[in-house]
């Protein structure tokens, strides 16, 4: 019986142990990387079993107010420079380890079934198709993937005939959803949303020059020493492959 008791004293001093290494970690993340930030989620935890990851997806511009606003997050992957910035204004001591993740690409879609063909944007008729209908695109007043649609569209001289043509989505993923349902007949979107996508095609894609780089900057915004292990991991060749993978361009 003593000899029980021994073992089970040690026992118990070693779960303790490992579980003092445990962290949950919570990740707020632009909502364009959905998919593939849950794919490297699947290796990271396969590699360090301790620790458990939780993601908060939605528009950057959401995710940065919220952290400003002291909720509980220990990683920040933003889809632009912009908001990263306003979490590092805001509230100057949270942003740490901070580096600029991958790039990704603007894209013109539409429904797969759609008639529309274009070779480029200049050969869409943007009057004549929203004419009874509506431009798919992030709300412009503050989500990212919507700023570079305006920037782009004004680009073209096109601004002021689309504007009032928008359905203003809260988000990214929710400007593809009104696609894929066929609720709009075009949408602006990043490749790597249209990528995931088996309900849309891409009619043209933006030349940078048009809009910008769009850089997806990360940072810790918490004390969390596994939120660093998270942020170093998504740099490793896997996790490179991984964005690869999705349509992600690398930091040159």
């Amino acid at each position: 019986m003593k000899t029980f008791k021994v073992l089970s004293v040690v026992g118990m001093l070693a779960f303790g142990a490992n579980s003092a290494f445990a962290e949950e970690i919570t990740v707020f993340a632009a909502a364009s990387m959905t998919n593939v930030l849950q794919e490297i989620n699947q290796d990271f935890e396969k590699k360090y079993p301790e620790d458990k990851v939780t993601f908060s997806f939605a528009s950057s511009s959401v995710l940065a107010k919220q952290i400003e606003q002291d909720a509980p997050a220990d990683v920040f992957i933003s889809s632009d420079l912009k908001w990263m910035d306003y979490v590092a204004e805001k509230q100057p001591p949270k942003i740490k380890h901070r580096q600029n993740l991958v790039k990704n690409e603007l894209v013109l879609i539409a429904p797969n079934e759609s008639k529309i063909q274009a070779e480029s944007i200049q050969a869409v008729d943007f009057a004549k198709e929203l004419t009874n209908s509506y431009l798919s695109v992030g709300d412009p007043s503050h989500v990212p993937a919507g700023r570079y649609a305006q920037k782009a569209l004004t680009y073209y001289n096109l601004w002021e005939t689309v504007e009032p043509k928008l359905a203003r989505a809260k988000n990214v993923r929710d400007a593809l959803s009104f696609v894929e349902r066929g609720e709009s007949p075009l949408g602006i979107v990043y490749s790597t949303d249209a990528k995931v996508s088996d309900k849309v095609k891409v009619l043209a894609v933006f030349p940078q020059e048009s809009y910008g780089e769009i850089v997806y900057p990360a940072a810790v915004v918490s004390e969390k020493q596994s939120a660093v292990k998270f942020l170093d991991f998504l740099q490793t060749p896997e996790a490179k492959a991984r964005f690869e993978a999705a349509g992600f361009k690398p930091i040159e």
